[in-house]
């Protein structure tokens, strides 16, 4: 237990090697097989969480650039590069219902800007 604690002020192969402690004892008891699993768990989540965000970005961004298309063509179309850079997914979703109403794209352009 000693040696655990000691790794957080000390770097690992010196609290190895002046403790002798062997790292397969460690990984096989239970206290390390459940921090593991919990931070196989948290990874899990915040992948999932992450690839959530990432694709409905992506929907809105597609989303928008057929409408831009549909409404302004390929003119339309120039604003992507600049939209391609906003994250803010409230943001991207008043985009998308701009479109459907505003008449030029300046109009839209006041939305991000």
């Amino acid at each position: 237990m000693l040696a655990f604690f000691a790794t957080f002020v000390l770097e690992t192969p010196l609290v190895q090697q002046i403790m002798r402690w062997d790292m397969a004892v460690l990984r096989e008891s239970p206290w390390y097989q459940e921090i593991l699993q919990k931070g196989v768990e948290q990874g899990l989540q915040q992948g999932l969480q992450q690839g959530r965000e990432q694709a409905l970005l992506q929907g809105k961004l597609s989303a928008i650039a057929l409408g831009l298309e549909l409404k302004f063509g390929t003119e339309g179309l120039q604003l992507m590069p600049e939209i391609e850079q906003i994250e803010d997914v409230a943001t991207l979703e008043a985009i998308v219902q701009g479109i459907k109403t505003l008449n030029t794209l300046d109009e839209l352009r006041q939305i991000y800007r």
